[in-house]
Protein backbone atom coordinates (compact mmCIF):
# COMPACT_ATOMS: atom_id res chain seq x y z
CA UNK A 1 0.00 0.00 0.00
CA UNK A 2 1.58 3.11 -0.74
CA UNK A 3 2.22 6.17 0.94
CA UNK A 4 -0.18 9.38 1.20
CA UNK A 5 1.59 12.33 0.54
CA UNK A 6 1.48 13.17 4.68
CA UNK A 7 3.30 10.29 5.18
CA UNK A 8 5.85 10.30 2.48
CA UNK A 9 6.44 14.00 4.14
CA UNK A 10 6.83 12.82 7.56
CA UNK A 11 9.28 10.25 6.19
CA UNK A 12 11.74 12.29 4.89
CA UNK A 13 11.60 14.76 7.72
CA UNK A 14 12.41 12.02 10.34
CA UNK A 15 15.38 11.01 7.94
CA UNK A 16 17.12 14.13 7.44
CA UNK A 17 19.39 15.87 10.03
CA UNK A 18 19.86 19.23 7.98
CA UNK A 19 16.58 20.55 6.36
CA UNK A 20 16.83 23.79 3.96
CA UNK A 21 14.32 25.31 3.75
CA UNK A 22 14.04 27.84 0.62
CA UNK A 23 11.77 30.72 -0.60
CA UNK A 24 11.92 32.39 -4.12
CA UNK A 25 12.60 35.90 -4.33
CA UNK A 26 10.38 38.48 -3.32
CA UNK A 27 8.11 35.76 -1.46
CA UNK A 28 4.81 36.43 -0.17
CA UNK A 29 3.92 37.16 3.27
CA UNK A 30 2.33 33.83 3.03
CA UNK A 31 5.51 31.49 2.27
CA UNK A 32 7.66 33.43 4.77
CA UNK A 33 4.91 32.79 7.41
CA UNK A 34 5.13 29.03 6.26
CA UNK A 35 8.69 28.53 5.82
CA UNK A 36 9.09 30.00 9.72
CA UNK A 37 6.24 27.53 10.82
CA UNK A 38 8.22 24.62 9.20
CA UNK A 39 11.49 25.73 10.44
CA UNK A 40 10.32 26.15 13.38
CA UNK A 41 8.72 22.56 13.68
CA UNK A 42 12.05 21.25 12.60
CA UNK A 43 13.85 22.79 15.50
CA UNK A 44 11.49 21.49 17.99
CA UNK A 45 12.96 17.93 16.51
CA UNK A 46 16.01 19.04 17.30
CA UNK A 47 17.00 19.33 13.21
CA UNK A 48 19.42 22.07 12.21
CA UNK A 49 17.38 23.73 9.36
CA UNK A 50 18.42 26.81 7.89
CA UNK A 51 16.09 29.13 5.88
CA UNK A 52 17.17 30.74 2.91
CA UNK A 53 16.11 33.21 0.52
CA UNK A 54 17.56 35.77 -1.65
CA UNK A 55 15.28 38.80 -0.31
CA UNK A 56 14.42 37.24 3.03
CA UNK A 57 16.35 39.53 5.33
CA UNK A 58 14.83 42.14 4.07
CA UNK A 59 11.11 41.08 3.19
CA UNK A 60 10.74 39.58 6.73
CA UNK A 61 10.28 42.83 8.43
CA UNK A 62 6.49 42.60 8.02
CA UNK A 63 6.21 39.25 10.35
CA UNK A 64 8.42 40.46 12.54
CA UNK A 65 6.04 39.51 15.24
CA UNK A 66 6.56 36.30 14.71
CA UNK A 67 8.77 33.70 16.32
CA UNK A 68 11.92 33.60 14.09
CA UNK A 69 14.20 30.72 13.37
CA UNK A 70 17.09 30.32 14.31
CA UNK A 71 19.27 30.61 10.97
CA UNK A 72 17.97 33.09 8.61
CA UNK A 73 20.07 33.41 5.10
CA UNK A 74 19.79 35.84 2.38
CA UNK A 75 22.36 33.14 0.33
CA UNK A 76 23.43 29.85 0.67
CA UNK A 77 27.29 30.03 1.93
CA UNK A 78 29.43 27.03 3.22
CA UNK A 79 26.63 24.78 1.53
CA UNK A 80 29.02 21.81 0.36
CA UNK A 81 33.10 21.44 0.82
CA UNK A 82 35.71 19.89 -1.76
CA UNK A 83 38.37 17.34 -1.03
CA UNK A 84 41.45 18.07 -2.93
CA UNK A 85 42.92 13.98 -2.77
CA UNK A 86 46.47 12.84 -2.76
CA UNK A 87 47.48 9.05 -3.79
CA UNK A 88 50.15 8.43 -0.88
CA UNK A 89 50.67 4.99 -2.15
CA UNK A 90 54.13 5.92 -3.46
CA UNK A 91 54.69 9.07 -1.79
CA UNK A 92 53.46 10.17 1.30
CA UNK A 93 52.53 13.36 2.47
CA UNK A 94 54.86 14.24 5.56
CA UNK A 95 53.50 17.98 6.16
CA UNK A 96 50.39 20.83 5.25
CA UNK A 97 50.25 24.02 5.86
CA UNK A 98 47.89 26.79 4.50
CA UNK A 99 48.64 30.59 3.62
CA UNK A 100 46.03 33.00 3.14
CA UNK A 101 46.75 36.07 0.66
CA UNK A 102 44.17 38.95 -0.11
CA UNK A 103 42.83 37.11 -2.93
CA UNK A 104 44.45 33.83 -2.86
CA UNK A 105 44.40 30.61 -0.91
CA UNK A 106 48.15 28.10 -0.74
CA UNK A 107 48.13 25.15 0.19
CA UNK A 108 51.70 23.34 0.96
CA UNK A 109 52.47 20.21 0.73
CA UNK A 110 55.86 18.61 1.76
CA UNK A 111 56.17 15.09 -0.01
CA UNK A 112 58.38 12.19 2.02
CA UNK A 113 60.19 11.75 -1.37
CA UNK A 114 60.98 14.24 -4.05
CA UNK A 115 59.00 15.68 -6.59
CA UNK A 116 54.77 15.71 -6.22
CA UNK A 117 53.25 14.14 -9.58
CA UNK A 118 50.25 16.26 -10.56
CA UNK A 119 48.95 13.02 -11.93
CA UNK A 120 48.29 11.61 -8.03
CA UNK A 121 46.51 14.81 -7.18
CA UNK A 122 42.40 15.17 -7.72
CA UNK A 123 39.65 17.33 -7.10
CA UNK A 124 36.45 15.95 -5.55
CA UNK A 125 33.27 18.24 -4.45
CA UNK A 126 31.85 16.48 -1.51
CA UNK A 127 27.80 16.26 -0.38
CA UNK A 128 26.17 18.91 0.44
CA UNK A 129 26.11 19.48 4.47
CA UNK A 130 22.05 19.84 3.67
CA UNK A 131 20.25 16.30 3.02
CA UNK A 132 16.87 17.97 2.27
CA UNK A 133 15.58 20.75 0.26
CA UNK A 134 11.81 22.34 0.93
CA UNK A 135 10.87 24.53 -1.32
CA UNK A 136 7.57 27.05 -0.11
CA UNK A 137 5.82 29.30 -2.54
CA UNK A 138 7.96 29.08 -5.70
CA UNK A 139 6.13 27.76 -8.95
CA UNK A 140 9.86 26.59 -10.54
CA UNK A 141 12.92 26.33 -9.90
CA UNK A 142 13.90 29.69 -11.64
CA UNK A 143 11.59 31.59 -9.26
CA UNK A 144 14.18 30.69 -6.20
CA UNK A 145 16.89 33.69 -7.85
CA UNK A 146 20.47 33.42 -7.10
CA UNK A 147 19.62 31.01 -4.77
CA UNK A 148 18.90 28.42 -7.73
CA UNK A 149 21.64 30.09 -9.98
CA UNK A 150 24.43 29.51 -7.60
CA UNK A 151 23.34 26.41 -5.99
CA UNK A 152 21.85 24.05 -9.32
CA UNK A 153 22.98 20.76 -7.93
CA UNK A 154 21.26 21.03 -5.04
CA UNK A 155 18.24 20.28 -7.08
CA UNK A 156 19.96 16.89 -8.56
CA UNK A 157 21.48 15.28 -5.43
CA UNK A 158 19.28 15.71 -2.41
CA UNK A 159 15.36 14.85 -2.18
CA UNK A 160 13.32 17.95 -2.89
CA UNK A 161 10.07 18.64 -1.29
CA UNK A 162 7.71 21.17 -3.20
CA UNK A 163 4.86 23.12 -1.12
CA UNK A 164 2.74 25.48 -3.59
CA UNK A 165 -0.90 26.50 -4.08
CA UNK A 166 -0.95 27.90 -7.41
CA UNK A 167 -1.60 26.10 -10.63
CA UNK A 168 0.72 27.10 -12.58
CA UNK A 169 3.64 25.06 -10.29
CA UNK A 170 5.86 22.38 -12.72
CA UNK A 171 5.85 19.97 -9.90
CA UNK A 172 9.71 19.91 -9.84
CA UNK A 173 9.89 17.95 -6.58
CA UNK A 174 10.20 14.30 -5.44
CA UNK A 175 7.24 15.24 -3.46
CA UNK A 176 4.98 17.73 -3.93
CA UNK A 177 2.54 18.99 -1.83
CA UNK A 178 0.50 21.00 -4.86
CA UNK A 179 -3.04 21.50 -3.88
CA UNK A 180 -4.33 24.74 -6.00
CA UNK A 181 -7.46 24.81 -3.93
CA UNK A 182 -5.90 25.59 -0.91
CA UNK A 183 -6.10 29.16 0.39
CA UNK A 184 -2.28 29.21 0.68
CA UNK A 185 1.10 27.62 1.18
CA UNK A 186 0.47 27.50 5.22
CA UNK A 187 -3.16 25.75 4.78
CA UNK A 188 -1.30 23.40 3.16
CA UNK A 189 1.54 22.51 5.20
CA UNK A 190 -1.62 22.67 8.47
CA UNK A 191 -2.63 20.17 7.29
CA UNK A 192 -0.01 17.54 6.72
CA UNK A 193 0.53 18.47 10.41
CA UNK A 194 -2.66 17.78 11.79
CA UNK A 195 -2.75 14.35 9.64
CA UNK A 196 0.54 13.65 11.43
CA UNK A 197 0.42 14.62 14.78
CA UNK A 198 -2.15 17.53 16.26
CA UNK A 199 -2.19 17.15 19.77
CA UNK A 200 2.05 17.91 19.31
CA UNK A 201 1.37 21.40 17.35
CA UNK A 202 3.59 23.83 18.96
CA UNK A 203 1.55 27.29 19.48
CA UNK A 204 4.59 28.96 17.70
CA UNK A 205 4.54 27.09 15.02
CA UNK A 206 0.53 26.97 15.02
CA UNK A 207 0.91 30.89 15.27
CA UNK A 208 2.98 31.44 12.31
CA UNK A 209 0.64 29.00 9.75
CA UNK A 210 -2.21 31.23 10.99
CA UNK A 211 -0.49 34.25 10.14
CA UNK A 212 0.05 32.61 6.58
CA UNK A 213 -3.37 31.83 6.10
CA UNK A 214 -4.66 35.48 7.40
CA UNK A 215 -2.22 36.98 4.99
CA UNK A 216 -3.22 34.85 2.14
CA UNK A 217 -7.00 35.23 2.68
CA UNK A 218 -6.51 38.92 3.94
CA UNK A 219 -8.39 38.11 7.45
CA UNK A 220 -10.80 35.78 5.50
CA UNK A 221 -12.08 38.11 3.58
CA UNK A 222 -11.05 37.49 -0.03
CA UNK A 223 -12.62 34.51 -1.93
CA UNK A 224 -10.05 32.21 -2.12
CA UNK A 225 -11.16 31.94 1.66
CA UNK A 226 -12.41 28.11 1.94
CA UNK A 227 -14.48 25.87 4.70
CA UNK A 228 -11.33 23.71 5.32
CA UNK A 229 -9.17 27.34 5.43
CA UNK A 230 -11.92 28.13 8.52
CA UNK A 231 -11.93 25.25 9.85
CA UNK A 232 -7.50 24.81 9.89
CA UNK A 233 -7.34 28.11 11.16
CA UNK A 234 -9.95 27.33 13.90
CA UNK A 235 -7.61 24.34 15.06
CA UNK A 236 -4.41 26.16 15.07
CA UNK A 237 -6.14 28.81 17.01
CA UNK A 238 -6.91 26.04 19.56
CA UNK A 239 -3.17 25.13 19.73
CA UNK A 240 -2.62 28.80 21.00
CA UNK A 241 -2.57 31.01 17.89
CA UNK A 242 -3.81 34.49 18.56
CA UNK A 243 -5.95 35.55 15.49
CA UNK A 244 -6.35 39.37 17.43
CA UNK A 245 -2.48 39.49 17.77
CA UNK A 246 -1.83 38.55 14.05
CA UNK A 247 -4.44 41.05 13.16
CA UNK A 248 -3.26 43.51 15.00
CA UNK A 249 0.20 43.39 13.74
CA UNK A 250 -1.16 42.87 9.95
CA UNK A 251 -3.73 45.97 9.60
CA UNK A 252 -3.84 47.62 12.63
CA UNK A 253 0.36 48.79 12.57
CA UNK A 254 0.66 50.03 9.30
CA UNK A 255 3.04 52.98 9.10
CA UNK A 256 1.74 56.23 8.65
CA UNK A 257 3.53 57.12 5.49
CA UNK A 258 1.71 53.96 3.75
CA UNK A 259 -1.69 55.04 4.58
CA UNK A 260 -1.07 58.71 3.97
CA UNK A 261 0.06 57.23 0.09
CA UNK A 262 -3.09 54.86 -0.04
CA UNK A 263 -5.50 57.60 0.58
CA UNK A 264 -4.32 59.47 -1.90
CA UNK A 265 -4.17 56.76 -4.72
CA UNK A 266 -7.52 55.79 -3.19
CA UNK A 267 -8.85 59.46 -4.09
CA UNK A 268 -7.67 58.24 -7.70
CA UNK A 269 -9.20 55.16 -8.80
CA UNK A 270 -10.66 54.65 -11.94
CA UNK A 271 -13.00 51.96 -12.97
CA UNK A 272 -12.63 50.31 -16.90
CA UNK A 273 -15.71 47.84 -17.05
CA UNK A 274 -14.15 46.48 -20.73
CA UNK A 275 -11.19 45.55 -19.30
CA UNK A 276 -12.67 44.72 -15.02
CA UNK A 277 -9.39 47.14 -14.57
CA UNK A 278 -8.91 49.07 -11.86
CA UNK A 279 -6.13 52.23 -11.96
CA UNK A 280 -4.91 55.47 -10.32
CA UNK A 281 -2.02 57.84 -11.03
CA UNK A 282 0.30 58.59 -8.32
CA UNK A 283 2.14 61.93 -8.64
CA UNK A 284 5.84 63.37 -7.11
CA UNK A 285 3.40 65.58 -5.51
CA UNK A 286 1.65 62.48 -3.62
CA UNK A 287 5.13 60.88 -2.75
CA UNK A 288 6.10 63.76 -1.16
CA UNK A 289 2.66 64.77 0.75
CA UNK A 290 2.85 61.22 2.19
CA UNK A 291 6.47 61.18 2.79
CA UNK A 292 5.95 58.13 1.22
CA UNK A 293 9.00 56.14 -1.99
CA UNK A 294 8.14 54.76 -4.83
CA UNK A 295 8.81 51.50 -3.55
CA UNK A 296 5.58 51.59 -1.23
CA UNK A 297 3.71 50.94 -4.35
CA UNK A 298 3.04 47.46 -4.66
CA UNK A 299 1.80 47.35 -0.65
CA UNK A 300 -0.60 50.11 -1.87
CA UNK A 301 -2.00 48.75 -4.62
CA UNK A 302 -2.38 45.20 -2.91
CA UNK A 303 -4.33 46.86 -0.44
CA UNK A 304 -6.30 48.71 -2.89
CA UNK A 305 -6.79 44.90 -4.55
CA UNK A 306 -8.32 44.07 -1.68
CA UNK A 307 -11.21 46.80 -1.32
CA UNK A 308 -12.37 45.52 -5.03
CA UNK A 309 -13.71 41.75 -5.31
CA UNK A 310 -15.20 42.54 -8.87
CA UNK A 311 -11.50 43.76 -10.48
CA UNK A 312 -9.32 41.93 -12.46
CA UNK A 313 -6.47 43.49 -13.05
CA UNK A 314 -5.34 46.75 -10.80
CA UNK A 315 -2.55 49.13 -11.92
CA UNK A 316 -0.42 52.10 -10.03
CA UNK A 317 1.34 54.34 -12.14
CA UNK A 318 3.43 57.00 -10.95
CA UNK A 319 6.73 58.99 -12.17
CA UNK A 320 10.13 57.05 -12.24
CA UNK A 321 12.44 59.45 -14.40
CA UNK A 322 11.57 62.57 -16.43
CA UNK A 323 11.43 60.12 -19.12
CA UNK A 324 9.56 57.11 -17.79
CA UNK A 325 6.44 56.21 -15.46
CA UNK A 326 6.95 53.10 -13.17
CA UNK A 327 3.69 50.40 -13.74
CA UNK A 328 3.07 48.32 -11.17
CA UNK A 329 0.39 45.52 -11.74
CA UNK A 330 -1.49 42.79 -9.66
CA UNK A 331 -4.36 40.73 -10.82
CA UNK A 332 -6.91 38.41 -9.26
CA UNK A 333 -5.50 35.41 -10.88
CA UNK A 334 -1.56 34.35 -11.16
CA UNK A 335 -2.21 33.23 -14.81
CA UNK A 336 -3.71 36.25 -15.93
CA UNK A 337 -0.24 38.02 -14.12
CA UNK A 338 1.79 35.73 -16.09
CA UNK A 339 -0.69 36.86 -19.10
CA UNK A 340 0.42 40.16 -18.76
CA UNK A 341 3.93 39.88 -18.37
CA UNK A 342 4.79 39.77 -22.56
CA UNK A 343 2.93 42.90 -23.20
CA UNK A 344 5.63 45.15 -21.06
CA UNK A 345 9.16 45.02 -22.45
CA UNK A 346 12.34 44.23 -19.55
CA UNK A 347 8.93 43.97 -16.99
CA UNK A 348 9.92 41.27 -14.05
CA UNK A 349 7.91 39.69 -11.50
CA UNK A 350 8.26 40.18 -7.75
CA UNK A 351 6.23 37.58 -5.68
CA UNK A 352 2.17 38.40 -6.67
CA UNK A 353 3.21 41.60 -8.92
CA UNK A 354 4.39 42.68 -11.75
CA UNK A 355 7.19 46.28 -12.17
CA UNK A 356 7.68 47.35 -15.38
CA UNK A 357 8.11 50.67 -17.11
CA UNK A 358 6.43 52.81 -19.76
CA UNK A 359 8.22 55.60 -21.56
CA UNK A 360 6.53 58.93 -21.17
CA UNK A 361 7.06 62.17 -19.81
CA UNK A 362 3.94 61.81 -18.01
CA UNK A 363 1.11 60.33 -16.47
CA UNK A 364 -1.35 60.79 -19.00
CA UNK A 365 0.72 59.46 -21.76
CA UNK A 366 1.69 56.63 -19.63
CA UNK A 367 -2.01 56.25 -19.30
CA UNK A 368 -2.63 56.11 -23.03
CA UNK A 369 0.29 53.52 -23.88
CA UNK A 370 -0.82 51.60 -21.28
CA UNK A 371 -4.39 50.91 -22.67
CA UNK A 372 -3.06 50.70 -25.81
CA UNK A 373 -1.01 47.50 -24.24
CA UNK A 374 -4.08 46.25 -22.76
CA UNK A 375 -6.83 46.63 -25.12
CA UNK A 376 -7.29 43.55 -27.55
CA UNK A 377 -6.48 44.55 -30.65
CA UNK A 378 -9.17 44.15 -33.27
CA UNK A 379 -7.86 42.24 -36.66
CA UNK A 380 -8.16 43.94 -40.05
CA UNK A 381 -10.62 42.95 -42.33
Amino acid sequence: MSLTPAQQFDELSKKTSRPLVLLPAFPSADAIATAYALALWFETKEKEVTVAGDTLLQDKEALSFLANPRDLRGAITGARDFVLSFNTERNKIIDVRTETLPEELRIYLTPEHGIIDPRDFSFIPAKFTFDLAIVIGAVDKERLGNIFEHNADIFYEMPIINIDNHSDNELFGQLNLVDVTASSAAEILADIFFSLAPETLPESVAESLLAGIITATDSFQKKNTTPKSLHLASLLMQHGADQQKIVRSLYKTQPLHLLKLWGKAMAQVKWNEELRLIWSLVGIEDLVHARAHIDDLPAVLEKIKGNYASGQLFVLLSPETPASVRVIIKAQSRELLRSTLPLFPEAHLEGETLIASLPADSLEKAEALLFEKLTPKTPRA
